[in-house]
């Protein structure tokens, strides 16, 4: 019959085609805390940015040092005519020695170790609010193999029934009950269900390897398939979560730093106005002179100095003081803008998050059960020849499109919790949790 030369194709199909059957050898499981763990400790971008922290907290220890002193020797009114002679020929002759130290105004060299500490401390925050970038790029990465791996799941279960519906219509076919045309339509939709099933396992690698590649890890490494979870729940207010996120986010205090660096910057303007000084020491070395012409005893001698900047170049100095009043209003605007986004994110984070658990509760209890019993009751009917073919497809499509819908709106839930983790710094599910309730545990 057809019928059986259309099954023949399918399961041909199935057989040859690459990537549908499951892998041979068991893929170790991998916790999500563990695969955060090994994106932070692998990834090449944070290990690049801490050495830059690293390297910024070098130049801040830099910055409050002292210049080197300055040694000095010099051999002081030689004769020309005798430029060999160091001593005993002239009186004004001698070996000097001296050591100079270079010290800024009162205050400055504080200020400028201080703003290099407060350079050092924005690239630690950038450093910490890359980490939450990268921690929410996984954690969205594994609730999407989530979805897609209950999608296959879905597909291979959506497989069978259609064969169980197939060998309905051929055995009421086979007794002149049914029509051949129900047994082809059967048959369309398994090729539609295989052609799902086929670019679902190509999301799936697809995946697998960003996952791999946010661990920085060989992209052919394998990913076991996620198990089921249940929806988290955290009883704080959108008003909470943003004092929560002003007092923890990264960024904040990244832009907090700079514009301290700003403020401090500008006082580092106002002191160059007073002048830097250098002091110096030296000690003349000289002998005694006796001739027909002059007699000194050649008393050692010694001089004591100060030198300072003139500070009169006014507009540089302004300059200076216009620029860093522009770095600190620069940063604390942006630091306003940062506090107006997080309130959107989290405002509407929350209603998207409601949105899902509402909806996956929904499915649960309600539209999936009823959609189960639909699909028996058309099965039912169908055999007694009470509805139709199509009554009966439709049955199973509703109850697949539910059901994968489910699956969906907790992937996405979880995606919507780690991107609010992202925006406030923190988890806040872990800030006060509350008992899961028993609605929330995962279909089966």
């Amino acid at each position: 019959m057809n019928s059986r030369i259309v099954l023949l194709a399918i399961a041909l199909v199935i057989t040859v085609t690459p990537g549908l059957s499951h892998a041979a050898e068991p893929v170790a499981q991998e916790t999500l805390l563990t695969l955060v763990a090994t994106a932070l400790a692998n990834s090449p971008e944070l290990k690049s940015s801490q050495a830059k922290w690293r390297m910024f907290i070098a130049k801040a220890r830099q910055a409050g040092s002292l210049d080197d002193p300055m040694f000095m020797f010099k051999l002081q009114n030689l004769v020309a005519r005798e430029p060999f002679s160091f001593g005993g020929s002239d009186p004004q002759t001698a070996k000097v020695i001296g050591i100079s130290q270079q010290l800024p105004f009162w205050g400055k060299r504080a200020i400028r170790e201080e703003i290099a500490q407060y350079e050092a401390e924005s690239y630690r925050w950038s450093l910490e609010e890359r980490k939450l970038e990268l921690v929410r790029m996984v954690k969205e990465t594994w609730y999407q193999i989530y979805a897609v791996d209950r999608s296959i799941a879905l597909a291979d279960k959506n497989l069978q029934i259609l064969t169980d519906f197939m060998a309905i219509a051929e055995s009421k076919y086979s007794v002149g009950q049914g029509a051949q045309q129900d047994i082809y339509k059967a048959g369309l939709e398994k090729s539609k269900m295989l052609d799902m099933q086929i670019t679902l396992r190509q999301q799936r690698r697809s995946l697998e390897a960003n996952l791999n590649y946010l661990l920085a890890r060989p992209d052919t490494t394998p990913v076991a398939k996620i198990p089921d979870f249940g929806l988290p729940r955290f009883a704080m207010t959108a008003q909470q979560l943003n004092d929560l996120a002003f007092a923890q986010r990264p960024r904040v205090k990244e832009l907090s730093s700079l514009a301290n660096k700003g403020s401090a910057a500008h006082r580092l303007a106002q002191k160059e106005q007073w002048p830097d000084f250098n002091l110096s020491f030296e000690y003349m070395f000289r002998e005694a002179v006796n001739n027909e012409m002059t007699k000194d005893p050649g008393y050692n001698m010694f001089t004591v100095g100060v030198t300072f900047n003139l500070p009169v170049q006014r507009e540089r100095r302004q300059a200076m003081a216009a620029e860093a009043s522009s770095e600190k209003n620069m940063a604390q605007e942006e630091l306003n803008g940062l506090r107006n986004s997080i309130g959107y994110a989290i405002s509407d984070t929350l209603a998207q998050m409601e949105r899902l658990q509402k909806l996956a509760e929904l499915y649960q209890t309600g539209t999936i059960p009823q959609a189960e019993q639909s699909l028996e009751s058309a099965v039912i009917s169908y055999k007694v020849n009470k509805v139709d073919f199509l009554t009966l497809l439709d049955s199973r499509i509703s109850l697949y499109n539910y059901e994968l819908g489910y699956c969906h709106a907790l992937a996405e839930y979880m995606m919507k919790l780690a991107q609010l983790e992202a925006v406030i710094g923190v988890d806040p599910a872990e800030q006060q949790p509350l008992p899961t309730p028993a609605s929330d545990k995962p279909h089966h």
